[in-house]
């Protein structure tokens, strides 16, 4: 397989990529990128490791062999805690796969250099929450309060397009003692990017909300440069994103399709 023309693929639960997908389109211009939402198994979050593992494994095979993928993104961050370790031994160094993490190194340096009071608040999925690879990243920033809070119901809500007003409600009711006691958001879910004004509205203009997607984006082009398979030039600009999703549904396709920009 011809990898160093390949493409750039991307997978995760559902939609919740796509933020990422988005400033990587506009980070790489030059790439062409295949994007795998696995709906049918949504939401990640209350899966085992071993099922997260295998699903993980099973999209891989398909965006590599049947898609000739160069370099994977794991763009999901319940995903990249379980799976990430085993996807690397499988398919590194000939395959680049790239994880998502919390955005938790910029948010303590805001927190820092503008001497902000109240804690960091970390939203995430509860396999993400209780996690090792999430509790070894904190421990990096020992010094700063990160206060961890699993969502075990607002990706699900993502996925199924919620009415803005039950996103609300749901999340009034589990972060309003919150309220007025933090100094930012970090976003732990990457379906949660597509409810950030949600979030701000709760706790107000004040608060600075983080995620990891430019992190993410630029931490691939590194990846693809360091081992030579960055793009030059791309034959065709009308073909640069294919979607697939594993319930196969056009309502579902039309969706993620609408969101990466490809309609």
């Amino acid at each position: 397989m011809d990898f160093k023309n390949g493409n750039i693929g991307f997978f995760d639960s559902g939609i919740g990529g796509i933020s990422i997908l988005g400033k990587t389109m506009k980070l790489l211009e030059n790439e062409v990128f295949i994007y795998f939402g696995d709906s049918r198994n949504s939401p990640y979050g209350s899966k085992s490791e071993s099922e997260l593992i295998n699903l993980s494994i099973n999209i891989c095979n398909f965006l590599i062999f049947e898609n000739n993928c160069k370099a994977i993104v794991v763009a999901c961050n319940t995903a990249s805690s379980a799976a990430i370790r085993f996807l690397r031994e499988r398919y590194e160094p000939k395959i680049p796969i790239i994880g998502v993490e919390p955005a938790i190194k910029p948010a303590v340096e805001f927190v820092n250099s503008n001497n902000k009071k109240g804690y960091i608040l970390l939203l995430a999925t509860p396999f993400t929450v209780n996690g090792d690879k999430l509790r070894c990243l904190i421990n990096k920033y020992s010094k700063n309060t990160i206060e961890c809070f699993a969502l075990d119901y607002l990706a699900y809500m993502i996925e199924h397009n919620e009415s803005e007003q039950s996103i609300y409600d749901y999340l009034y009711e589990r972060l309003h003692k919150y309220i007025n006691n933090v100094s930012c958001i970090v976003l732990g879910c990457t379906h949660y990017y597509f409810v950030k004004n949600i979030i701000k509205d709760i706790f107000g203009e004040g608060v600075r909300i983080f995620d990891g997607s430019l992190g993410t984006a630029m931490e691939l082009r590194r990846r693809l440069i360091e081992n030579n398979l960055i793009n030059k030039t791309i034959d065709n600009l009308n073909t640069r994103v294919q979607i697939y999703n594993s319930l196969d549904n056009e309502k579902v396709l039309r969706c993620h399709k609408i969101l990466s920009g490809v309609i």
